[in-house]
């Protein structure tokens, strides 16, 4: 009796969205015997709380359990979950194919059912060919129509429409994904992970289209149901694509949450995404202005295309922008001309070209990103594309084109939800204004810091500030203070004031140096600080006491 009552009651935190008390209740069931209801209870309320691995093992103990009890169905049902699993959050195609293939064994000498479209639509989220798969989706779409069953139509239907963006038919595709998304959002659904699955293929479809505008506008709608079942994008790629999203939006607490949360999901058994979610991680740094943790980051990835970017954006601010050139140089050659991961790679490639002096190289990058600005019509490439343009204008002496380049940027920017590109263009405009239109370069360059210091932009706000200066104008809208640090920064800090490496603080506070390396980052990031020479000065100016890891410090 007791069994029943806790496994009900978890069946009904979970149709409501209340993960914990589902999970609670499953393991007060599992007391007292291996039920493959709460097994599988367990594994379901175990995955939404993101936690994968251990939803797997119960789903697996429920498969067995269900094949003990005769349940063909529904240790069907179980197979297909762990396909799904294996292919989505841990990346293991072997144990996907082999999941697949044991549902359909399972049902192939039973009367076609209602499970038999989730298994086509199962079988195309496996398919590597990109044809076979939008077939098989297909057909599990027609299904789903004539057995009136209306999560499948929406989960199918945004299969085909990624299926389609990824064969070239982009317009049909998005149309797809739009209409299953508004069905799903708009409360046709009856099931809570139909959400999952058609947000997730909503965000891969945009990747592939790089619809950054029509991404963002969904995950706003999605808002309402994050605040009441939690955060839909639960697979590992759909969770570093959206914290991927998070990072350009500016929302940076809920980015590092998703990416740290999708690093640990891909840590020993999805490389290839584990490199992605790294990546997304160092372009997070890299925009706060922690130099040094964003390198740490990608370290022990110099071979993988997809760090290269990051990597040429270091080594620019490290002042070497011939490495930079070649960095970007070979990630284009592999990407190929077309790539939509081009446009960023050549924007930073015009930046590499002036610092290095090459203006006639900057130009050409420039008028390259134009051309492929025109191709794809995408108001975020063509904002890169006049932001390049301006700094070539700008460059090459020609202030007026220049400043109507970057007008045309922020006419784009405008439309989109680009905050920290949006603050950096007006910083460059107030740069050119400040000779002859003095008013309009302050009233830029404050509107610029401000989103800085909003979005904790140290390196940029920085910048900002020091234009200020230059112009007369107050600075910063706060003073830097010690009291943001913590015990541990305020110890790193006195250590860097005392002219100590990283190494060095290792040693001192016995600790990694990467932990230490992240701690003085953490440090110049707080105290908007743009190098260890200033931290010397500033601690040098504000701390006093006993230097940590010497007699009469504390432990």
């Amino acid at each position: 009796m007791v069994i029943q009552e806790s496994v009900a009651a978890g069946n009904v935190a979970l149709e409501s969205g209340r993960w914990d008390v589902a999970r609670a209740a499953f393991a007060t069931a599992l007391q007292e015997t291996e039920a493959a209801e709460a097994l599988i209870g367990l594994g379901e309320a175990l995955w939404w709380l993101g936690e994968t691995r251990r939803s797997v093992e119960y789903y697996e103990r429920a498969y067995g359990a269900f094949r003990r009890e005769r349940d063909v169905h529904r240790a069907a049902r179980a197979a297909m979950w762990l396909c799904l699993s294996y292919k989505l959050d841990l990346g293991n195609q072997a144990a996907a194919s082999g999941w697949i293939a044991r549902a359909e064994r399972l049902l192939q000498d039973m009367e076609p059912g209602p499970l038999q479209g989730w298994l086509w639509l199962t079988r195309a989220y496996v398919t590597t060919d990109l044809a076979s798969s939008r077939e098989l989706a297909e057909r599990a779409l027609a299904f789903a129509r004539e057995t009136g069953d209306v999560d499948l139509e929406l989960v199918a239907l945004s299969d085909v429409g990624k299926s389609l963006v990824g064969l070239g038919q982009v317009e049909e595709g998005l149309r797809l994904v739009d209409e299953a998304m508004a069905g799903t959002l708009g409360g046709e659904r009856s099931r809570l992970d139909t959400v999952v699955f058609a947000s997730c293929s909503m965000l891969v479809a945009c990747e592939l289209a790089a619809d950054l505008e029509r991404a963002t506008q969904w995950c706003r709608v999605t808002d309402a149901f994050i605040h009441q079942y939690g955060c839909p994008f639960l697979h590992a790629e759909c969770r570093t694509l959206y914290g991927g999203l998070l990072v350009t939006t500016g929302h940076w607490a809920d980015a590092e949450r998703e990416l740290t949360a999708a690093i640990q999901m891909t840590s020993d058994a999805y490389p290839g995404l584990h490199v992605l979610a790294v990546t997304r991680l160092a372009d997070l740094r890299l925009r706060q202005g922690r130099l040094e943790e964003a390198e740490a980051l990608l370290s022990g990835f110099d071979d993988h295309i997809a760090t290269a970017l990051p990597a040429a954006t270091v080594r620019l601010a490290r002042g070497e922008p011939d490495v930079a050139v070649a960095l970007l140089k070979r990630r284009l050659h592999l990407l190929g001309e077309r790539h939509l991961e081009a446009a960023p790679t050549i924007e930073v490639l015009v930046a590499a070209h002036l610092a290095a002096g090459d203006l006639g190289a900057a130009t050409m990058a420039a008028e390259r990103l134009g051309e492929f600005a025109r191709r794809q019509d995408r108001d975020h490439i063509a904002a890169r594309a006049a932001s390049a343009a301006a700094r070539v204008s700008a460059a090459s002496g020609q202030p007026t084109v220049a400043i109507e380049y970057l007008e045309a940027a922020l006419e784009r920017l405008s439309r989109l939800d680009l905050p920290l590109e949006t603050g950096r263009a007006r910083l460059e405009l107030a740069r050119l204004l400040a000779g002859d239109q003095r008013a309009v370069a302050v009233a830029e360059a404050r509107a610029a810091l401000a989103t800085f210091e909003q979005l904790r932009a140290a390196a940029d706000a920085d910048a900002a500030a020091a234009l200020l200066r230059q112009m007369g104008v107050a600075g910063r809208s706060g003073p830097r203070h010690v009291g943001v640090l913590t015990k541990r920064e305020q110890e790193v800090l006195r250590l860097v004031g005392l002219g100590l490496s990283n190494p060095e603080i290792a040693r001192r506070l016995v600790i990694s140096r990467k932990t230490a390396a992240h701690h003085v980052s953490s440090v110049l990031a707080k105290l908007e600080l743009r190098n260890r020479a200033e931290a010397v000065v500033y601690a040098t100016r504000t701390l006093s006491g006993p230097v940590p890891g010497e007699p009469g410090a504390e432990p």
